[in-house]
Parts: C-alpha cells; structure tokens; sequence
C-alpha cells in the first residue's frame, strides 16, 4: 500500500546546466565590461543613458524570470519551450539582472523612497532565490541520504491516518504489555504530522533515537508478541519518516511564501517605475 505512493529520490547536481551556468557567466563578464568601458566615458547615473539601458535590461530580465511562475500555473505557456530551460532562465536572468541593478544605480545607494523600496526588494528576490536554490538542492541530497523514499507532500496527512488506523487494528490483537507501550509512547505520534528539528541535521540519528524504545521491551515478550511489536515497530518508523519528510518539504513551502510574493511586488513597482521615468 505505501510503496503505491511513494517514489525513490532522484540525485541532482549542483550545476544541472553547464551550459546555462558559462552562458551567465560570460554574459556577467560582458556587463562588466560594458560598465567599466562607460565609466571611462563618462558617469553612470540612473537618469542617464547608460543608468537607464542598464534598468530597462534589468527589466526585461525581471520580466521574463517572472514568466516563469507563470508558466506554471497556466497552459498558456507551455508550447514555448522546455520547463528545464524556464527553470534555468530563472535563475541565471534573475541573478543577472540583480547585476544589472547594480550598474543601474552605479553601485550607490538609492536616493529617495521609491528607489529605495526597489532596492530592498531587488536585494530580497535575489537572496531568497539563492536560499530556494540552496534549499531545492540540499533537502533533497538530506532524504536521499537518510531515507529511500520520497513522499509527496499534500498526501502526507492522509497517510499519517492510515498507518494510526492500522496500528490500531493491529494493537487489538495484542498483548497488553504492547498496549500499553503503544498508549504512552506510540499513539501520540500518530495523531498528526510533527516537525522535528533534528531531521535537519540528522535524519536517520533522528528516527534511531525514537527507535531504541522497542529494544528494551522486546526483552520481555514471548515469540507471538514479538511479532506484533516488530509490525508495530515497522509502521512507527514509516510514520517516522513521513515526519522527517514533513519537516524538510515544509521548509520548501515557507520559503515560496518568502519569495514569490516580494517578487509579485517588485515586478508591480517596476511597471509603475518606468511608466513614472517615461512619461513624467
């Protein structure tokens, strides 16, 4: 029944396009160049020439890194390239045109209130991008390495009630010893999903230190009651990795909210920015 909807975890690299990573690094070198050759004409300003080319390609950059999220949600897109390539030009454009703000404002520190705001946001997007792209990268290597399943997150809470309703099935048959052992330490557990810290350090330490309870009470049954205490034992760590799953992908869902957000902002006041520098 679990091996139904559970799937193994797939290794990744830290660099899934060599490609895309030399393209963004030549096109970084470039912009440098770019740059160093105008401060050698003249003064790079967010009111001048080369300020405002560098904020319109920043922009435009913005703008299509934005695409990305919606891609996802929308059929719209989905004609127009490969998801791998979105994914890529999303992170490499975005950082790229972080850059671009940068030479933007001539590395200064912005002037005034709107300026400002954009700044922050900008300094925000690409933090907590480069936190996603850490987190999407190590909580996966973590599960891999401590566990041989991967579980989908919204499904997580149905099967926590599946394997309480079967425990409880199988805790009738026993002897009272093992329920007693299951109504003190096992049924709490089993109510809900629970988040633990230490499957962010140690998931398999932190499964085998919940583990070590049987040990002791196995000492005493018989034959037939051993048995029943190695199923229960067999349902409690399957719960016991479905928490430290939990945990892990939960971290993914709180940083979306720290991310996707201040981007939809920033993408706002960017319009808002350049209809203000054209017509005003």
């Amino acid at each position: 029944m679990m091996t139904k909807v559970i799937r193994k975890v797939a290794g990744s690299r830290w660099v899934q396009s060599p490609n895309w990573f030399w393209s963004f690094v030549l096109a970084t070198l470039v912009s440098v160049v770019a740059y160093v050759f105008n401060l050698a004409l003249s003064e790079v300003d967010p009111g001048n020439i080369w300020g405002i080319s560098y904020g319109t390609a920043a922009s435009i950059l913005m703008a299509g890194a934005g695409l990305y999220a919606a891609r996802r949600r929308t059929l719209k897109f989905r004609g127009l390239g490969k998801s791998f390539s979105w994914v890529q030009f999303h992170v490499y454009g975005g950082a790229l045109a972080f850059i671009l703000v940068l030479m933007h404002t001539g590395f200064r520190l912005p002037a005034g209130p709107m300026n400002w705001l954009l700044w922050i946001l900008s300094v925000w997007v690409t933090l907590t991008g480069l936190v996603g792209i850490g987190l999407q990268k190590w909580i996966p290597r973590i599960l891999a390495s401590g566990l041989a399943v991967e579980v989908v997150y919204e499904r997580i809470p149905e099967l926590v009630q599946q394997i309480k309703s079967q425990t409880e099935e199988l805790i009738e048959t026993c002897s009272e010893p093992v329920r007693d052992f299951y109504r003190k330490n096992l049924a709490p557990a089993l109510v809900n999903p629970q988040s633990r810290f230490i499957y962010y350090i140690d998931i398999t330490g932190g499964i085998q230190s919940r583990m070590v309870e049987f040990n002791y009470l196995r000492r005493f049954l018989s034959s037939s009651e051993k048995d029943a205490l190695e199923r229960l034992e067999a349902a409690y760590k399957t719960k016991l990795e479905l928490d430290a799953h939990y945990t892990l992908q939960k971290a993914l869902r709180w940083w979306l909210y720290t991310h996707v957000p201040p981007s939809l902002v920033l993408l706002l006041l960017i319009i808002f920015h350049l209809y203000a520098v054209l017509y005003y």
